[in-house]
């Protein structure tokens, strides 16, 4: 809930500099902000993935070598 109020006052902000209304601006730095919080996470967990599949290919191939 605090996140998404941060999120909509620096989104908010950052639409009023160019002299414009903030509404537009508000509602894409909430929504950037819950992609990010369900994406980078999931980003994170794949990457791990990835590297220890790596990690066991190779001291797999080592050993058999």
């Amino acid at each position: 809930m605090i996140g998404d109020l941060v999120a909509g006052y620096i989104g908010k902000q950052i639409d009023e500099s160019d002299g414009e209304g903030g509404a537009l601006g508000a509602i894409a730095g909430i929504v950037a902000w819950r992609v990010g919080k369900t994406v980078i996470p999931a980003a994170i967990v794949i990457g791990a993935a990835a590297l220890g599949a790596r990690y066991v290919r190779k001291r797999w191939q080592a050993r058999s070598a």
